[in-house]
């Protein structure tokens, strides 16, 4: 089944209850939760995640969403960051069975639709919207119209390793050698053939990320206006 025309955008709050809690990577913790009341997404939305202090404090930030709108848990792939209030809370604090605010899905401009030739130009946790993108192809059937390019350090710390290569992406490491290519990130020659017949590009990962990636787009000849980029600072 096709993903409908209409971005939903949820307006209200409403709670997800932690189901698993993972550490896939030594940075990374991995959530899925149950959200009551929940819409169905797109691939490439976000929810935020509000945290509430008994003096009524609140810090919130923003996660992408890792799964496609059939699976019956939502799930977010966190960045502990040093000093991170809510990512230091969900890594270190956050038990299984914790109910915790969301509201969600959030976003439009960096949504796929399961049926535009697209690629995906990633890194470190920017592959989440790739692999929300790339589950979501596989449940449309058009698993064929979605190209998935991540970068990370190493096999250790780029988080879903081992899914990415599943699904057939080319996959760069920029401080590991896996036999295949030499470290660094890709390079004009290794993205050109994987642009033929596309017609959107997902940049997703640090500032300096998507910098590099967007001007090495448009160095492969990908209109600007057919470029998007979602792109995430320090404080995530």
């Amino acid at each position: 089944m096709s993903i409908d025309d209409v971005v939903p955008t949820a307006t209200t709050w409403t709670t997800g209850r932690i189901i698993t809690k993972e550490f896939p990577t030594p940075t990374t913790v991995r959530l899925r939760m149950h959200v009551e009341d929940r819409l169905r997404h797109w691939p490439g939305q976000h929810y935020l995640i509000r945290l509430r202090a008994p003096d009524d404090y609140t810090a919130q930030r923003s996660y992408s969403v890792a799964s496609d709108e059939s699976d019956p848990l939502l799930e977010f792939l966190v960045e502990r960051l040093p000093n991170g209030e809510v990512s230091e809370f969900l890594a270190d604090v956050a038990e299984v069975g914790d109910v915790l605010e969301m509201r969600g899905p959030i976003g439009r401009w960096f949504t796929w639709d399961t049926r535009t030739p697209a690629l995906c130009l990633v890194g470190g946790t920017g592959v989440v919207p790739a692999i929300s993108m790339s589950r979501a192809a596989r449940h449309a059937g058009t698993p064929d119209l979605l190209r998935v390019v991540a970068v990370g350090r190493s096999p250790e710390e780029l988080p879903y390793d081992d899914e990415l290569h599943w699904i057939g992406a080319t996959v760069a490491y920029t401080r590991h050698a896996d036999g295949t290519r030499v470290p660094g990130p890709p390079t004009p020659d290794e993205l050109l053939p994987l642009l033929d017949g596309v017609e959107l590009a997902y940049v997703c990962g640090s500032s300096r990320f998507a910098g590099l990636a967007e001007s090495l787009l448009v160095e492969c000849g990908m209109a600007p206006e057919a470029i998007r980029v979602e792109q995430f600072g320090a404080t995530g």
